[in-house]
């Protein structure tokens, strides 16, 4: 049995590619890395005069008082993309769940009744929908306790969660209510060893360290770029292990290639 995304003909059983749907997902995290590259070199580049030349192109501003400067900006600018960054990691991490969640659920109704039948695919999907309106926490609950899949960065996916909490709601200033047990907020990044270029992931997940970025009650959340990007490398991890989790739920089950 493989994981896919496209959708099921009428009548017909979901073929599974589990390869094919983690290596668009894993496309998908590069995207952003990329992206992420792209911004950072945008910003750093960007000049006041450039600035100004665009602002003032159409001739007109909404309300000129409040017209942001140069320095403004780029302090708006870099608190923005953190924020999105953040953000983005955990939908990405949140969607990661979710894909491997309905795998191992037809995986598993595969392996105890021998086929995908229209009836028991509506059945698995039924329980899926569930499992997409279950709070984060208890996702990770349910993917232990139905499938015995344990995800080593349950608690930087937890971590993110509540410090987007944070800025969504206090500005970035972390209060009581995002802290752990140790009155810390801390997020898990991977920092890759030193090469001379850029290397591929996912032969050399061992090989990266995992580094706490802690904030405490009162501190505002900022990210350096390198830490943004180390973050998008924390949550490429995840996913490939998960989705690992799901390739060897498979072969115990009989069903993987």
């Amino acid at each position: 049995m493989e994981p896919s995304s496209n959708q099921p003909n009428p009548g017909q059983p979901r073929e599974l590619n589990l390869q094919r749907t983690a290596e668009q997902f894993m496309v998908g995290i590069q995207k952003h890395f990329d992206m992420l590259a792209f911004n950072q070199a945008s910003r750093q580049n960007v000049t006041e005069e450039a600035y100004l030349e665009k602002v003032n192109a159409a001739g007109m501003i909404p309300i000129q008082k409040f017209h942001q400067n140069f320095e403004q900006m780029q302090a708006y600018a870099r608190d923005l993309m953190t924020s999105q960054v953040m953000n983005d990691n955990l939908n990405l991490a949140v969607s990661c769940l979710h894909q491997v969640h309905l795998f191992l659920v037809l995986i598993r109704t595969q392996k105890e009744e021998g086929k995908l039948t229209p009836e028991l695919q509506k059945t698995a999907q039924q329980e899926h929908q569930k499992f997409l309106q279950t709070p984060i926490d208890q996702k990770f609950n349910l993917l232990e306790e139905q499938f015995g899949v344990m995800a080593e960065l349950e608690d930087g996916i937890m971590a993110l969660a509540r410090a987007m909490q944070a800025m969504g709601r206090q500005g970035g200033i972390v209060k009581e209510a995002q802290l752990d047990e140790t009155k810390e907020l801390t997020l898990e990044l991977k920092k890759a060893p030193s090469f001379s270029s850029a290397q591929d992931l996912g032969g050399r997940l061992r090989e990266m360290e995992t580094v706490n970025k802690v904030f405490r009650e009162g501190d505002k959340i900022s990210l350096s770029d390198q830490e943004l990007h180390q973050l998008l490398l924390a949550t490429a991890s995840f996913a490939h292990q998960m989705f690992s989790h799901v390739a060897r739920y498979a072969k115990d089950a009989g069903a993987g290639k």
